[in-house]
């Protein structure tokens, strides 16, 4: 019968990162039925199997503190935001953490990349907020005035607000039960984002097969043609990067997709991700009509609409888009 596995965290007021440092190594299978304590007594610390955010050190093997005075630990050379608990376990148990919870053993490209994108939008901010670290350079005798308060509505102050209020006579024991249930705010938020990004990376991977197929798809190899709906205007531009096409001669004008009636979209590309500026946007004679109107002034069958602005279009089925598409990118 294999030994059960301590951890330990300190007892009184807990923060976000120790919460969330609970929840990744509880999502671990050495540590997945592991008792935890809560204590500032050396001799717990001694008996615990890994101590977080208490013991005064910090050696990447059972303790992971980051308050001792010559601490100066960070994530890696592209990020210099001190570490605190929750960025300490992330560094070392991370990948293993993003592989438990996608049950993805093989996609090592992929790993690494959820691993960055974690802690740079997501583990760096807990870091940089239980170290006092703030976001914005200011000079704190004239604070900018906000037009509205969020110290009600973050993530940490969530969390803080868990702790039993001062005036409750809690018990250490309260203090556990909230402490747990912190944990899991926290948890869950880095399990949904985990998700989130993982589905981010797949859309990459169809973007990708996507462009590689630009020639097959049409001549000009200015049309991509996506068999599903992912997210795509980051990623195209990203692809096109990689693979220097992101200049006026070679980018792609037209993505077409399905959408959810069983139509197809002809979406123009944006000049940036969040533009509502095209590339080449449908053409202008197009733009605003509908259905029999649209189809006429096109010559292609079973059109459905071109949106006033020319972004977006639609059409009932594949060909007819490609259609728009390829006399689209002919369009002078």
């Amino acid at each position: 019968m294999s030994k059960l596995r301590k951890i330990c965290v300190h007892s009184g007021n807990f923060h976000a990162d120790e919460a969330l440092s609970y929840y990744m190594l509880k999502l671990l299978p050495r540590f997945k039925n592991a008792q935890l304590f809560r204590s500032r007594d050396p001799k717990k610390w001694e008996e615990a199997d890994i101590v977080v955010d208490v013991g005064g050190k910090y050696d990447g093997v059972k303790f992971f503190d980051h308050h001792q005075r010559d601490f100066y630990k960070t994530f890696n050379n592209k990020h210099y935001t001190k570490l605190s608990s929750a960025g300490l376990i992330f560094k070392h148990f991370g990948k293993d953490v993003i592989r438990a919870v996608l049950n993805d053993y093989d996609d090592e490209k992929k790993i690494d990349n959820l691993y960055l994108k974690m802690y740079k939008e997501f583990i760096e901010a807990i870091d940089a907020n239980d170290n006092g670290i703030h976001e914005y350079d200011f000079d704190e005798r004239y604070p900018p005035a906000a037009k509205y308060h969020t110290k009600c509505v973050t993530l940490f102050s969530v969390v803080a607000n868990l702790n039993p209020n001062w005036e409750s006579n809690s018990t250490e024991d309260d203090f556990f039960k909230s402490f747990l249930v912190a944990s899991d705010v926290m948890g869950q938020q880095f399990i949904n984002l985990l998700h989130n990004y993982s589905s981010w990376f797949s859309a990459l991977k169809l973007v990708q097969e996507a462009f590689d197929k630009r020639f097959e798809t049409h001549s000009s190899g200015r049309i991509l043609i996506l068999d599903r709906f992912c997210p795509w205007k980051e990623h195209l531009q990203e692809v096109e990067r990689q693979n220097k096409a992101n200049n006026k001669s070679d980018s792609i004008y037209y993505v077409l997709f399905p959408d959810v009636t069983n139509s197809w979209r002809i979406a123009a590309v944006p000049v940036n991700p969040t533009s509502f500026t095209s590339r080449k946007a449908l053409p202008e004679p197009w733009r605003g009509l509908r259905d029999e109107e649209l189809s006429k002034a096109t010559g292609v069958e079973g059109c459905v609409f071109i949106h006033a602005s020319g972004f977006i279009g639609g059409c009932k089925t594949r060909e007819g888009t490609l259609e728009l598409a390829s006399e689209s990118v002919e369009w002078k």
